[in-house]
């Protein structure tokens, strides 16, 4: 059950709430993505979880709903060159305001956030902003945000497959399953795996 964050907040005066969060920091492979969010304050899409605890079926499903449904949205992309440089949590705050700062409505413009509420980080930023520890699980807009990244990512990496076979990423969407890791020492990682993440498979 979500806590009505949003309302909270809209109470204190708070005019444009974005809910974010990230998918991809575990990976071996691929950018880190990240969704900054608006929902309508008065309207509760039903069905919306964490997207972990989703169906792929039913993300894809909620993924429309709510891109159809918000009113603005924006995401955020940092690739396996730049994790590696500057480590994942850099990586993922920088996606972070890579989405905040892509955040349009639904003529194509800019919007400016009042206030920020994040899964369980906090980014240099310019706005207000709330850390949620377990956000995708307590509130709404953040779980809306890890909807459409988890969704925009598995897409992204049923592409790649296509541009890297043999990994499986459209199996395991590139996390360290057994498959991912057997297929890496027996080919060698790619362009796009991250250097920094494979220490414990081999000597890259």
């Amino acid at each position: 059950m979500f806590e009505n964050y949003e309302k909270d907040y809209s109470k204190m005066g708070f005019k444009d709430i974005v809910g974010i969060d990230e998918v991809g920091r575990g990976t071996l492979f691929g950018d880190v993505v990240a969704c900054a969010i608006i929902m309508p304050m008065d309207l509760r899409i039903e069905g919306i979880k964490d997207s972990k605890k989703l169906t792929e079926k039913k993300r894809e499903k909620l993924y429309e709903i709510i891109l159809e449904e918000a009113l603005a949205v924006g995401v955020g992309r940092v690739d396996s060159d730049t994790i590696d440089k500057i480590n994942i949590r850099m990586a993922t705050h920088l996606a972070m305001s890579k989405a905040i700062s892509n955040l349009r409505d639904r003529n194509g413009d800019e919007v400016t956030p009042d206030i920020l509420l994040i899964d369980a980080e906090k980014i240099e930023s310019e706005f207000t902003q709330v850390s949620i520890v377990k956000g995708d699980d307590k509130c709404y807009s953040i779980a809306c945000a890890s909807i459409v990244a988890k969704v925009y990512r598995d897409r992204l990496c049923k592409l790649w497959a296509k541009e890297y076979p043999g990994y499986g990423l459209e199996r395991h969407k590139g996390y360290a399953t057994k498959l991912h890791r057997e297929a890496i020492k027996l080919y060698g990682p790619s362009d796009m795996h991250r250097k920094s993440f494979l220490k414990n498979i081999g000597d890259w």
